[in-house]
């Protein structure tokens, strides 16, 4: 990425990874690569605003070296403190010795936890707390669990800039700096799957908080996040897309997802699927042996029904399913319609464990089984679910 202004006296000195195939863990999987934002304040005090991924902290120190001397950062501030924000951390500390750290108190001791350093000077900060720096003044605005609970926005009203760290992030490395530099669909696509894969459990909280700081009324010219694009013209948009999802809004869609060994399991999702789209209902088919489970997310996230097929194998339901319903689970997905379905030799229990596994869901109907090949009569059966189903979705 390199150095960029972003406003005057303000600079962005993160990193960019486009060749990034994974993200926490393997189990997100990041197909434009994902960046790591870091921004610098020239002022009478100079700050600088989050930090990088460990492996890029020789890259991050020549950025901030093109446009000052490290020693003379006055100011850091952790808004978060999760690896991929503060793996530079020890490094920063050798380098900045005189600098004030500024962060929660749980982003304290979590920095010490994981490096077993800390700064010399730290000042733990709270909700309405704040600093000036000369020209700016920067006000501290608590977040806990968006999505971790050391959290923390800080925003400069003098540029009207939202640091928003990992609030309306997007895994999207580019040459580009903004919003509008970029394809809208695509961006908004990466924005949808980025709250489905790390913020969807925390809807709720979330919910309140953005209703907290509308409430506050600042102006914001910029979103400057920590993963992907800075948000300067649709701000509105993205926005209102976080109001939608945290309040659990849904649309006239299914996602219908399933794991086939022999595909007797995938011609009855077939048949599920054709009888709900014939009421005019989208559905849409996942394989989680061939699509990315963020891309399933980002889906299910405004979905009003879930449809799940296994096989079964050993008296239970395929291995990745079983890890993509795990996941869901922690997504605190509920109040949707749901059902499950498969093929089975001997006895069939993979359907029942499905059902169980998501009993957080409001169910819709007994589980649908077939033995070994599915017959016209079965299949059929599976249309005819459909239907009923995408009736229910549009009663719903």
């Amino acid at each position: 990425m390199g150095v960029k202004p972003i406003k005057e006296g303000v600079y962005s000195v993160g990193c960019v990874d486009k060749s990034a195939e994974y993200f926490h863990g393997r189990s997100y999987v990041t197909r434009r690569g994902l960046t790591y934002n870091s921004y610098l304040i020239k002022d009478e005090k100079n700050v600088l605003i989050d930090l990088v991924h460990a492996d890029f902290t020789k890259e991050f120190i020549a950025n901030i070296k093109e446009v000052i001397d490290p020693s003379k950062i006055d100011v850091v501030i952790i808004n978060h403190i999760e690896p991929d924000h503060s793996g530079a951390f020890p490094e920063i500390v050798r380098l900045m010795p005189n600098a004030q750290f500024y962060g929660t108190e749980k982003a304290r001791s979590g920095l010490l936890k994981y490096y077993g350093a800390e700064a010399k000077s730290w000042t733990s900060v709270k909700l309405g707390s704040s600093i000036n720096i000369g020209k700016r003044t920067l006000e501290f605005i608590d977040e806990p669990m968006i999505h971790w609970p050391d959290s923390m926005f800080t925003y400069s009203g003098f540029d009207k800039i939202l640091f928003s760290n990992d609030g309306f992030g997007q895994h999207y490395a580019t040459d580009k700096t903004f919003d509008d530099e970029v394809d809208f669909n695509i961006l908004m696509d990466e924005a949808k799957k980025y709250y489905a894969n790390i913020l969807w459990p925390f809807g709720q909280i979330l919910g309140a908080k953005l209703a907290a700081l509308k409430k506050m009324n600042l102006q914001i010219e910029m979103i400057a996040t920590s993963h992907g694009l800075i948000w300067r013209k649709y701000i509105p948009e993205i926005l209102e897309k976080y109001v939608y999802w945290a309040a659990n809004s849904c649309a006239n869609k299914v996602a219908v997802v399933y794991e086939t060994m022999w595909n007797s399991t995938e011609k009855m999702a077939q048949k599920i699927a054709e009888g709900i789209t014939s009421e005019g209902v989208e559905a849409k088919l996942f394989d989680v042996t061939k699509n990315d489970r963020p891309d399933i997310a980002a889906y299910m996230l405004d979905a009003k029904g879930f449809v799940f097929g296994s096989s079964t194998h050993d008296g239970e339901m395929l291995p990745m399913l079983a890890g993509y319903l795990s996941f869901l689970r922690g997504s605190k997905a509920k109040g949707r319609a749901a059902f499950a379905f498969g093929s089975y030799g001997w006895s069939g229990e993979a359907a029942d464990e499905i059902e169980k596994t998501v009993s957080n869901i409001a169910s819709f109907a007994p589980p649908l089984k077939a033995v070994f090949a599915p017959t016209k009569e079965e299949l059929d059966k599976c249309f005819t679910r459909g239907r009923e189903f995408a009736k229910k979705i549009k009663g719903s």
